[in-house]
């Protein structure tokens, strides 16, 4: 909120001569940082200033009460139930609580009763998230911009708020209804009484588990970015108090030729108290020191990894190691980051773009070829038989179509939400507008979903994201490594153009850069497309 800096600011990036003087990096942050002023409404007068102030902390007031109010159990009265599915949710004297939609449950009634009750609407929280919506609404056009869509998609990939058109208009056509169908044919199939789990496809994670320690995987990693980057992970000795719990290990990142490039600390297993959340974040953000030097990147990762027992070592499901290799990926990117300022290192990117790197890493997780230099029995030292691996892929792209076009509703109805829409009509109103427009399965009577969508919050106008940076993810891995995924060519490739800027270059230049073509909508939509194999029928018929 320093006006004079502000003012100072405004003056280089108008001075035409000082500018062009300057390296395109340099330029960048100067102009990240003028929009990190003006959408805090620096430039505005001092009655708007203030109300924007307010408007801001109002908006963070309402997002916490927000998210609180989604998690919040929703009571029945327990007779309102028949009696022998009570049991599936708590009681609390003559009421029950429902915290959940009990989608594993094999039980429909279980399932049906579970969706109404947690989605019934809430008063209160109706009144909040209509709130947050008017006030970034306001806010965004207090600072200049058209709606909160505009404001937020400044300096993205998609850019503009018509990305909504992309996945409402394009994916929904070439992916809707076979899942539906498909859906509905195997449930009177194989359970003519509509009580069917989708553990019919035989997927046992525990089949898989003793080939996933987290030593071996650890090596997968290791081997995996020798080959592709020439980087090793080594465990280093930590010094008294500089880890926060005993189980936290810390690695250095070694280059093959450059040396020490950065420290990852390891807090993967579970303890009380803990976060329940897989992530990464930064501690300290790669730059250029005025020496010359360059400040070393120091991150985290965080998993939820189960502990080793005495007949044992850590063993870890498919999803989790799918999910340490997504974290990983996040890592090297912070890594591998050599920016100049430390506000634009690694992850430090926008958020349509700061998922590539995962992502792509879940792509190698999913191969074969890498997976069978590392997936070992622990016990017998016997590699994990291609089959396995061929079946676990399968099962991912069971109903995968649906899902997709389930992020698609998600990601339009956010887009609506935070842009123009009518004020008399209420936020359930548009969700059943929008379900019945982009989504297959119709709005069910006297629910209101989006009252339990949390990501409104810290996604507001960005949810598209995920599906984003799956299309640039795709893209990459069948153009740059399905051939092989050991290229180090094409690694080198991805560190050059990808993963060496962070948020110092524009996102789509970055890609443009790896793909060696400036990419279309339709890429983009059929990238997502391509990965979805709708032929279900011999994976059904041998399960």
């Amino acid at each position: 909120m320093n006006v004079e800096l502000c003012q100072s600011l405004r003056r280089l990036l108008a001075d035409e001569i000082v500018m062009s003087s300057l390296d395109p990096e340099t330029r960048r942050v100067a102009e990240l940082f003028m929009f990190d002023f003006e959408i805090s409404g620096i430039h505005l007068d001092e009655e708007k200033r203030k109300k924007a102030v307010n408007l801001n902390v109002r908006i963070l007031d309402l997002c916490n009460e927000f998210l609180t109010g989604a998690h919040l159990p929703n009571k029945i009265d327990k007779h309102i139930l028949p009696e022998h599915i009570r049991y599936n949710f708590t009681a609390e004297g003559n009421y029950l609580q429902v915290a959940g939609l009990h989608a594993d449950c094999p039980d429909d009634l279980v399932r049906e009763a579970a969706y109404k009750i947690f989605l019934y609407p809430n008063a209160d929280q109706l009144s909040r998230l209509e709130e947050l919506l008017a006030s970034r609404n306001s806010l965004a056009q207090l600072v200049g911009y058209e709606t909160f869509a505009h404001r937020a998609l400044q300096g993205t990939m998609a850019r503009n708020p018509g990305i909504r058109h992309v996945w409402k208009d394009v994916l929904r056509n070439q992916i809707t209804q076979k899942d539906f169908e498909m859906m509905t044919k195997m449930k009177m199939k194989l359970n003519p009484q509509n009580s069917v789990s989708f553990h019919v496809y035989n997927i046992d994670p525990g089949l898989y588990c003793p080939f996933f320690s987290l030593g071996a995987c650890m090596e997968g990693l290791n081997s995996l970015f020798s080959q592709l980057l020439g980087i090793s992970l080594y465990a280093e000795q930590t010094q008294r108090g500089e880890v926060w719990s005993e189980d936290v290990r810390k690695l250095a990142v070694v280059h093959e030729t450059e040396g020490l490039l950065g420290y990852i600390y390891c807090d993967f297993f579970q303890r009380p108290d803990k976060p329940h959340q897989d992530c990464h974040f930064t501690v300290r953000g790669g730059r250029r020191k005025e020496n010359g030097e360059y400040q070393l990147p120091v991150v985290v990762l965080m998993l939820s990894l189960p502990h080793s027992t005495r007949g044992a070592p850590t063993l870890l499901s498919p999803g989790m190691m799918e999910n340490l290799f997504h974290e990983m990926g996040h890592a090297m990117h912070s890594m591998l980051g050599r920016t100049r300022y430390q506000h634009v290192t690694g992850t430090r990117c926008p958020t349509d773009f700061a998922e590539v790197p995962s992502i792509l890493m879940e792509y190698f997780a999913n191969d074969y070829r890498v997976v069978n230099q590392f997936a070992r029995h622990y016990k017998t030292g016997q590699p994990l038989p291609k089959n396995m691996v061929s079946r676990l892929c399968e099962s991912k792209k069971v109903c995968a179509a649906a899902d997709m076009q389930l992020q698609v509703f998600y990601a339009a109805l956010d887009q609506i939400y935070h842009g123009k829409h009518p004020l008399k009509k209420s936020t359930t109103e548009i969700l059943k507008e929008t379900q019945e427009k982009v989504y297959g399965l119709p709005y069910v009577p006297n629910t209101a979903w989006q009252l339990r969508f949390s990501h409104l919050v810290g996604y507001g106008a960005k949810y598209y994201s995920y599906l984003m940076s799956r299309a640039v993810a795709s893209m990459v891995w069948k153009q740059c490594f399905a051939k092989d995924p050991f290229d180090r060519a094409m690694g080198e490739r991805y560190r050059r153009e990808m993963l060496a800027h962070g948020g110092g270059k524009e996102p789509i230049l970055m890609v443009q850069g790896m793909l060696q073509k400036s990419p279309s909508v339709e890429d983009f939509v059929d990238a997502l497309v391509s990965d979805l194999d709708q032929d279900f029928e011999t994976f059904i018929m041998d399960s």
